[in-house]
């Protein structure tokens, strides 16, 4: 037998009623955003769910969300969290089934509860924090010291971004004349790729060091739509941002809770314009200390002139008087060395006449007159006193001395 067969289109217009007869209600589901587009006032979605353990998608599904629900669902959405819906984020949607038989199966949009996603990037954050800090890379920059001069600038923004120009003309336009030289690295600075951008502006950065060896780092941006925070709350950029050796300060322009970017960031300001006055301020603090110096080293100098000149007068008054006790106490000694000089020569006079006495006996006791005296002679030969007979040869005169007188001999 033939077996009845239907057309696709009969088969899915089949599909249609089955599910609007069984899914007839709307329905709460979480699902990650694998892709979301807007197109002509509608948005398209693509939701996916991933494995705990190992990341990979588990189920996946499409979804719209039509013009007349997308057009009030957005702004509020964006109001709340503070970024548009985009791919990645996790999400909680009120929707209801619905298959077309042209365009099969897909979910409709009806509602987003905004506070999920909030709360869903909080703990996200939350767990991106913990681990720079885990790492010990949290407060590096902060850490690090503000230059007393920061004149070179090294700049990431969008060239064309409205905060740029007003952060330029800020620091050009400073009431105290100062001199900023300053060095775009462009950048985009909203979107998917903020955070690769970024990260490849910091690089060039520090490339540049031997030409442009920039003060400190300024991530700006201002102006715009609702702002879209997103790419700077990756642990990617932090980690970079965190452990780069030159001071960097943010201002990227939004009201609501600071970015992870803020954070480790070596100062955050609000706006472009609050960035470049804090430089300038900066230098002020810098100048007003010179001036303090300036004027303590001055009134240190003033003062110990002073008291050199106070000195001064002090010994030019003191000389005279010093000089007169200095003459009166050598005259004073003179004539006490006056007195005391006849003593000293009498006693040395007694002294050297005691020593020559001494010398006068000792010279009395080795008197050869008295060794004749006694019986003993003296040979002579010559003047000279023989002390051994070989001196002598035949024939030699030689002079005999006694006490009594003297006689010559020949030697035999």
């Amino acid at each position: 037998m033939q077996q009845q067969a239907f057309s696709l289109r009969q088969l899915n217009l089949l599909v249609r009623d089955a599910i609007e007869t069984s899914l007839n209600d709307e329905y709460w589901v979480q699902a990650e955003l694998a892709e979301c587009r807007e197109n002509r006032g509608h948005c398209y979605m693509e939701l996916i769910e991933k494995d705990e353990l190992n990341n990979t998608p588990i189920a996946r599904a499409s979804a719209k969300c039509w013009k007349s629900s997308w057009n009030l669902i957005r702004p509020n959405f964006e109001h709340i969290t503070g970024q548009p819906l985009r791919a990645g984020l996790k999400v909680m949607l009120r929707v209801y089934a619905q298959f077309h038989e042209t365009f099969g199966f897909s979910w409709i949009v009806t509602d987003i509860d905004p506070t999920y996603t909030v709360g869903d990037l909080a703990r996200r954050r939350q767990e991106i924090i913990a681990q720079l800090k885990a790492e010990g890379v949290f407060d590096m920059n902060r850490e690090l010291s503000m230059p007393l001069f920061p004149q070179r600038i090294a700049i990431i923004s969008s060239a064309t971004a409205a905060g740029y120009g007003d952060f330029c003309r800020q620091l050009e336009e400073n009431s105290y004349g100062f001199r900023f030289s300053t060095r775009l690295f462009p950048a985009i600075m909203q979107g998917e790729q903020v955070e690769q951008s970024l990260i490849a502006a910091l690089n060039a950065i520090y490339d540049s060091t031997s030409e442009f060896p920039a003060d400190v780092i300024v991530i700006i941006r201002g102006g715009g739509a609702t702002a879209d925070l997103s790419g700077f709350d990756t642990l990617a950029l932090a980690e970079n941002v965190a452990q780069f050796p030159i001071p960097i300060i943010t201002g990227i322009g939004h009201e609501r809770d600071e970015s992870i970017l803020d954070m480790v960031a070596h100062t955050h300001v609000k706006t472009p314009t609050a960035a470049a006055t804090l430089l300038i301020e900066q230098l002020v603090q810098t100048l007003r200390r010179i001036d303090d110096a300036q004027t303590r080293l001055t009134l240190s100098v003033n003062t110990k002139i002073s008291n050199l000149k106070s000195q001064i007068s002090n010994l030019s008054t003191l000389i005279p008087t010093l000089a007169l006790r200095r003459v009166t106490d050598a005259r004073h000694r003179i004539e006490m060395l006056e007195a005391r000089l006849p003593i000293a020569i009498d006693r040395h006079l007694t002294t050297q006449r005691h020593r020559l006495e001494n010398f006068s006996l000792q010279l009395r006791s080795h008197d050869p007159q008295l060794l004749l005296a006694r019986g003993y002679s003296i040979t002579l030969l010559n003047g000279h006193a023989i002390h051994d007979p070989a001196q002598l040869r035949p024939g030699d005169e030689i002079e005999t001395r006694i006490e009594k007188g003297t006689f010559k001999s020949i030697v035999k």
